[in-house]
């Protein structure tokens, strides 16, 4: 299987300076980092960054040896693409327009969205259709920009099935829009292998965890190899498919010792998808 080790900036201590992660990912073997489009005025990459505050964040990954092939962002769930108020859904497609700006900037590919989040106050066939206009419109922005939309599966109470998702990316009918697959975010509710094979050439980027099944909760989330997510059978439905991109951890950090979580996750990728 051909691939590429990234790994996501959350897998670091939050006062980590960029010029030490990038020293310890090209250290441990990562020849990517995906960087989190913050809040304005929030840490060096945020909503206000300019560009030539960017490109120096560009050329300080490039000084590392480092890629940045792909932009996230936890603001999706502040302002979402679903949302009641049509300003938080303004601003959620500011918040998707930024990290298309900065991503072609970076050079990335893909950047990760979250279409959108169920709640009491918005049901599940609304935020359907609100999510398929915003990505439709985004779609746009990212052709212009050569970037694509990888829709991310996370628990957000939407999209719950692979078939649901695939049908969701199909309605967007763009080339420019695709899956950005998660591995460990449907352990608890089915098998990823299967969300794998049933996506297909829709899955643009892979983002990988473990999970506990026997939390049955967030606190599931551990370590690579400590958990049930059957990597053997994932590994095959990768190379069934031809992926040949980047597979991102997004972990949380350790509280102690967190390089330590930088170089356990690189030689646990090695044991699970190949030694690099």
């Amino acid at each position: 299987m051909n691939w590429k080790k990234g790994i996501n900036a959350w897998c670091f201590p939050a006062d980590i300076e960029l010029a030490e992660m990038f020293r310890q990912a090209g250290a441990h073997g990562y020849t990517g980092v995906e960087l989190n489009l913050a809040d304005q005025g929030e840490g060096a990459f945020h909503l206000g960054s300019s560009e030539e505050e960017l490109k120096a964040i560009a050329r300080l990954a490039g000084q590392n040896g480092l890629e940045l092939p792909s932009v996230s962002t936890a603001l999706l769930w502040k302002y979402p693409l679903t949302h009641e108020d049509e300003v938080v859904r303004q601003q959620g497609m500011l918040v998707v327009e930024k990290m298309i700006e900065a991503a072609a900037i970076f050079g990335a590919k893909t950047v990760l969205v979250v279409p959108g989040l169920v709640t009491p106050a918005v049901s599940y066939d609304v935020a359907y259709d609100r999510a398929l206009e915003a990505v439709r419109k985004l779609a746009k922005k990212a052709e212009a920009y050569g970037v694509k939309i990888g829709i991310e599966n996370v628990w957000n109470k939407f999209l719950l099935s692979p078939l649901e998702m695939k049908r969701f990316i199909d309605e967007i009918d763009s080339p420019w829009a695709g899956a950005y697959f998660d591995i460990g975010n449907v352990v608890q509710f089915g098998f990823p292998e299967q969300w794998i094979r049933i996506l297909g050439k829709r899955i643009i980027a892979l983002h990988v965890k473990d999970f506990k099944t026997s939390a049955g909760n967030g606190t599931g989330f551990v370590p690579l190899l400590a958990g049930d997510t059957p990597f053997e059978r994932v590994v095959e439905a990768i190379a069934e498919i031809g992926y040949e991109g980047y597979i991102m951890p997004e972990i949380t950090p350790y509280g102690r010792h967190p390089e330590q979580l930088i170089s356990q996750t690189s030689q646990a990728m090695d044991a699970i998808f190949g030694n690099k």
